[in-house]
């Protein structure tokens, strides 16, 4: 009980530390690592181990499912190519190299070991790549090939441990039976993903009209999906991950307003819990990870730490290394246009600058098993823990906070998410009015003036809106143009506070039916939502 209390007290430190990094634009992977390790030097609290199997079950499925979700399939299919490059080859590339290097370099690590550690910090992070990149002003493109590669990544690199892992317990390891069995685990989690994703979309539109059982399905899809493929010994990742893309292609049309929003609410917050949770746990080990490990070497815990900066060093080194041919041979094979774009050498470098390592990565390392099968301790189990650690505060640190600075530096042209909402809003609009005149001639004149009343107006106020070209477009100023459309929508929340006021007198005079009052604050709170996302920021 008195741990669950700790969790719980340090999970309240990280809701503050969310509100503050939302506050100072800080990155908020960026700012858990660094609480993690903190919360290892703090006196006094109690080192909590979970079960491996349990972390590895608890935590992987949700944070890739939410990943997914977010990904856009069009994207991911038009960048299929640097995305599997990068997310199949670019991850055996690292695991080899990372365990040459530790091999060489650390006395005592045998070579399983080593590439166990390779293939642990192989994929780099999906919500690390995207959190840090948010608001840099990078084009899509980029954005979709880092979130691309960090998905399908995640699913190589966790067959590629699974592997080496096994090297470990049995003290065998066949390449060719290794390839074949990583097709098919492939083949499989790939089979059981869109089998999962195909069945819950029919259960969701035909069957399933309530809110809250959308919610408690969706919660419920990444486990089952995970699971079935372990049970047919897939590769439960990968279909987590194809259960998510299929379903958030089709999540327009299987979900109802409701469930829509509940369901991402949800969802926001079970990314939070746990990606705050994975760093309370890891360092709430590493105190004693690093007590265990100081015994290791002679030269204490700076020799460690010399050990991390190394394999981090290899890690973002060999990224560079692979992304360059991996850019020139499909240019130079197919000599497609599309290919003309990717090779511009200033995204190359973003995209080599963005391998942060994450959340993933350490799930991964804290489900290594505590034994053998003989039951003797697993070997350097902490020391792998302990360099994961390294790895991801490195790369997270030093690459996230200094990416902004390396794209000024660049003179990357900034895209404009403004102005692709102005001409998307702007089709919507257009698109609407020409229903209205075509096939509502016959509604009442009185509510059919309202209407076109209301399109117009929005219309209107879009057609007089002054967008910032995307080569010029930074922390603009208001034109005219945007005061006046941000103008009334500020104009309606100061009204909708009036009617929020008299709702809470309404309240606390108890005269009124609750009921009432609730479904009156709630069409409030949409309106208000709708007006705070119109807002030209």
């Amino acid at each position: 009980m008195e741990n669950i209390e700790i969790i719980v007290l340090l999970l309240f430190g990280v809701t503050f530390l969310t509100v503050v990094s939302a506050r100072r634009n800080f990155p908020l992977p960026i700012a858990l690592i660094i609480v993690g390790l903190l919360i290892s030097f703090i006196p006094g609290l109690p080192v909590i181990i979970l079960d491996p199997e349990l972390v590895f079950f608890v935590f992987l499925p949700p944070l890739l499912y939410e990943a997914a979700w977010k990904a856009s399939w069009h994207e991911f299919k038009a960048n299929i190519r640097p995305i599997t490059m990068a997310a199949v080859g670019l991850v055996v590339f690292t695991t080899l190299c990372v365990g040459w290097a530790v091999h060489s370099l650390i006395d005592g690590i045998s070579w399983a070991e080593a590439f166990l550690l390779g293939a642990i910090v192989s994929p780099p992070d999906a919500v690390a790549a995207t959190s840090v990149t948010k608001g840099l002003g990078l084009s899509p493109r980029i954005i979709s090939i880092l979130e691309g590669e960090s998905l399908l990544n995640d699913a190589s690199g966790l067959i590629v441990y699974r592997y080496a892992l096994a090297a470990i317990l049995t003290g065998a390891f066949n390449i060719w039976e290794a390839g074949y069995q990583f097709l098919l685990v492939v083949g499989i989690g790939v089979g059981v993903g869109l089998g999962i994703g195909y069945t819950l979309y029919l259960i969701h539109r035909k069957f399933v009209t309530e809110a809250l059982a959308d919610v408690a399905l969706t919660f419920l899809t990444p486990f089952a999906s995970y699971l079935l493929a372990e049970h047919f010994h897939g590769s439960g990742v990968l279909a987590v991950v194809t259960t998510g893309l299929y379903l958030s292609y089709r999540s327009a049309d299987m979900f109802t307003t409701d469930s829509r929003v509940q369901t991402y609410a949800v969802w926001e917050f079970v990314g939070f819990i746990l990606n705050g949770l994975i760093f309370i746990l890891l360092g709430l080990q590493m105190k004693m990870v690093l007590a265990e490990l100081e015994s290791l070497t002679t030269h204490g815990i700076w020799v460690l730490i010399g050990y991390g900066l190394v394999v981090s060093i290899v890690v973002i080194l060999v990224r560079f290394i692979w992304l360059t041919p991996a850019a020139i041979l499909p240019r130079q094979l197919f000599n497609r246009n599309n290919q003309r774009e990717l090779f511009d050498r200033r995204n190359l470098v973003v995209i080599g600058w963005s391998g942060m390592r994450g959340v993933v990565s350490m799930a991964i390392a804290l489900s290594i098993p505590l034994t053998l099968p003989n039951g003797d301790l697993f070997p350097n189990r902490n020391l792998i823990i302990f360099l994961t650690f390294c790895v991801i505060i490195v790369t997270l640190v030093a690459q996230g906070l200094t990416l902004p600075w390396v794209i000024r530096k660049l003179k990357m042209p900034r895209y404009s998410i403004l102005a692709e909402e102005y001409e998307v809003r702007s089709r919507v609009l257009s698109a609407v009015m020409t229903h209205i005149e075509e096939n509502m001639s016959d509604v009442d004149d009185v509510v059919l003036k309202r209407i076109k009343s209301s399109y117009q107006n929005r219309f209107e106020r879009l057609q007089h809106t002054e967008l910032p070209l995307p080569e010029k477009e930074q922390k603009f100023a208001e034109t005219p143009a945007l005061r006046i459309f941000n103008l009334f929508s500020r104009v309606q929340l100061e009204v909708i506070e009036v009617e929020r006021s008299i709702l809470q007198q309404l309240h606390r005079e108890g005269k009124s039916n609750e009921e009432v009052l609730r479904k009156i604050e709630s069409e409030l709170d949409i309106e208000e939502t709708r007006l705070q996302i119109e807002l030209v920021k």
